[in-house]
């Protein structure tokens, strides 16, 4: 029977792995009750996820719907993990894997993937990997049903982790069937998504529905890897949100921060995904330092989650010491912070429109928004990342970056909040119709005949009165222009030709030809008109791909001048993450200020599928100092303290509602208290 509770996540998880192959002996042997418990409270770990059925499909208890692991030393592994857990106080939501089960994949070749296109879903029989099953089967969603239902009903969950809800882009005979149902054609890739989202959504939706009937505050959770930018509907069938975001494990530090401003928006309770592991899931005897972890689970709760941090338990049932002591530093200060965190939320005053969401191809990363939010993560200004659904009057300032094809009734909204003062900010194709001509709802102060211009890579020299940073020289450009007018908008910057573009008939030095100082300039780069600035290149997904400073001191001027007066000011240095949240309740605002430059130590972590990726990790983060800030608040402060120490900080009253703080040393993170400011 199930302890069903409505309560908060909690802040301090791990999720313990235990994909287990039946060709190990001895499972769980050496499992010590009295140890285990011990090692996580030792830690300050106040929930773990433990496994019913692993992506191998075998079960760690005895099960009359999946089958138990052959080698369990234990019958009941799994509930005398939640036995012990409970009468700790640990909370234990419980894990199935849903369709990656190795045992159904041999007993079951008909519910296999079968993928359109080669990729990591549907490997070859003589590659080691997940033989990915496919959702359109009902007797293998009835399967996974009674197995819930029978975890449910028999241990005292706190929920049900289901891991493993992909899109396989699937052409399988039964998906065939569906598509010649639906209308829809196995040839085309947007079909086939439409097809795999369609048949996710009929699982989660109908496993929700049933499980919610008998179990009704039973928390349940579809984990794909990605927290997707879809509407807040498509999270109905979900209690919460958990957002796997390994840094080190392929994601990268920028992921996170990004996902989490998305899922802060949606008004579910949620949880960040990290790991213990120097790279990633499934990694045996690799080790994070503990300074990683510290600047990770800070980074988390400044930006309003609940911690998690994976673990996977060696099959013999030992817990690894080691890996709870370095888990152990960043969960005491979490525990330490917990009081400042209770239903604080973020205080945002930028929106960036997601292209993402917009988008119809299915991508996790779409490189605009990612460039967007690094950017504003780097100038330290407070922001969300919305859909359609959001409300546009909540934000003084929208960003619709490069590529975002708005819907008449969406450009009308924006057009309405324009009208009512808000600012925007659109590059590339934003605010542009199909043709390639502005929106008949935007009044941007420009024309245009849905050209680009014909130069790639082109140059742009910018007002430097207004853009702080840029060099009085045209500077190079890596994107490809539209070809724009200004029709009542102010230009704020040109766009400057090169003398050709780059080809076997004509080129100059190692890359881009030179800017031509003699040409004709080529029109605008970047105007405003009433309040909206417009970019004409792809600046976001650019300085996702190059980094350019540049790029960002472009966007940087726009915004001061739209929003000149942020509600946080820092010279924390660009590498360095600052948030502001808000304790409504408590009548206080908390700042959080973060800084530990990950660096690209690993050059050729392999893949999987042949490749290599760089990997950026933290060791050894030295203090910087001193760091000042100005946060603008409603009202003064009664007392200003750090929130670790309670020591009392100074502040100063800066005029027009800021007030400004200096810290000595910052050394991972601070947390500075602004009492009676709510």
């Amino acid at each position: 029977m199930p302890s069903t509770s409505n309560r908060p996540l909690r802040f301090r998880q791990i999720h313990l792995d235990f994909h287990t192959s039946e060709h190990i002996p001895g499972i769980g042997s050496q499992f010590d009750a009295d140890d285990f418990v011990a090692t996580f409270k030792a830690a300050n770990v106040d929930s773990v996820t433990i496994f019913a059925k692993c992506h191998h499909g075998w079960s760690y208890y005895p099960t009359k719907v999946g089958a138990p692991h052959p080698n369990l030393a234990r019958p009941d592994l799994m509930g005398d993990m939640v036995r012990a857990l409970s009468a700790a106080d640990i909370e234990c939501p419980i894990y199935i894997s849903v369709q990656w089960d190795e045992r159904n994949a041999r007993i079951h070749p008909e519910w296999r993937v079968r993928s359109a296109t080669k990729n990591r879903f549907d490997p070859d029989q003589l590659t080691a990997g997940w033989h990915t099953l496919c959702l359109n089967h009902k007797a293998y969603r009835d399967e996974l049903l009674e197995q819930a239902r029978e975890v449910a009903r028999t241990y005292e969950t706190q929920g049900i982790f289901f891991d493993i809800v992909l899109t396989p882009d699937c052409v399988c005979a039964e998906c065939l069937k569906t598509m010649e149902e639906e209308g829809l054609d196995p040839e085309n890739p947007k079909d086939r998504l439409k097809k795999d989202e369609w048949v996710n959504e009929r699982f989660r939706s109908e496993m929700s529905a049933a499980l919610r009937e008998e179990f009704p505050n039973l928390r349940i959770f579809y984990n794909c890897g990605h927290i997707h930018k879809q509407g807040p509907q498509r999270f109905a069938p979900y209690s919460h949100l958990e957002l796997e975001s390994l840094p080190t494990g392929g994601w990268g530090y920028d992921h996170f921060p990004s996902s989490a401003r998305y899922a802060a928006t949606l008004g579910l309770d949620f949880v960040a995904h990290t790991g213990k592991f120097h790279t990633s899931w499934g990694e045996f005897g690799g080790f994070k330092h503990p300074d990683a972890l510290e600047y990770e689970c800070a980074q988390m709760v400044a930006l309003g989650s609940k911690c998690l941090v994976g673990d996977q338990l060696h099959p013999n049932g030992a817990i690894n010491k080691d890996t709870y002591r370095s888990i152990a530093p960043a969960y005491a200060r979490i525990a330490k912070l917990e009081p400042f965190l209770k239903d604080a939320r973020q205080v945002s005053e930028i929106a960036i429109l997601s292209a993402e969401h917009f988008s119809s191809s299915g991508d996790r990363n779409h490189a605009s928004d990612d460039g967007a939010a690094q950017m504003l993560q780097e100038l330290k200004l407070p922001f969300d990342i919305i859909d359609r659904s959001a409300r546009f009057d909540d934000y003084r300032l929208l960003i619709l970056p490069d590529s975002i094809g708005l819907d008449d009734e969406t450009a009308r909204r924006v057009a309405d909040y324009v009208h009512d003062g808000g600012k925007v900010i659109l590059s590339d194709r934003s605010g542009l119709d199909d043709a390639g001509k502005p929106l008949a709802a935007l009044d941007l102060g420009i024309d245009t005949d849905g050209n680009t211009v014909a130069f790639t890579p082109s140059y742009a020299v910018a007002d430097t009165a207004i853009f702080d940073g840029l060099t009085e020289s045209p500077f190079v450009m890596y994107g490809t222009a539209r070809a724009i007018n200004a029709t009542g908008a102010r230009v704020l910057a040109e766009i400057v030709p090169p003398y050709f573009n780059r080809s076997y008939r004509h080129f100059s030095s190692h890359q881009h030809t030179p800017d031509d100082p003699s040409a004709a300039r080529l029109g605008p780069a970047i105007t405003e008109h009433n309040g909206v600035a417009y970019v004409a290149y792809p600046i976001f997904s650019m300085y996702q791909a190059y980094g350019q400073p540049l790029y960002k001191y472009l966007v940087r001027g726009l915004i001061d001048r739209l929003m000149p007066d942020p509600i946080l000011v820092t010279d924390l240095a660009s590498s360095g993450r600052a948030t502001v949240t808000r304790q409504a309740d408590r009548n206080r605002h908390i700042l959080h200020l973060l800084f530990a430059a990950p660096q690209v130590r690993g050059k050729a972590i392999p893949t999987g599928d042949g490749r290599a990726r760089v990997m950026e990790m933290i060791e050894d983060v030295q203090p910087v100092g001193p760091v000042s800030a100005s946060v603008r608040l409603p009202q003064p402060p009664s007392r200003v303290y750090d929130a670790l120490s309670g020591a009392d900080v100074p502040w100063q009253d800066a005029g027009n509602g800021y007030v400004a703080v200096t810290l000595q040393s910052l050394r991972i993170h601070s947390a500075l208290v602004f009492e009676g400011t709510a």
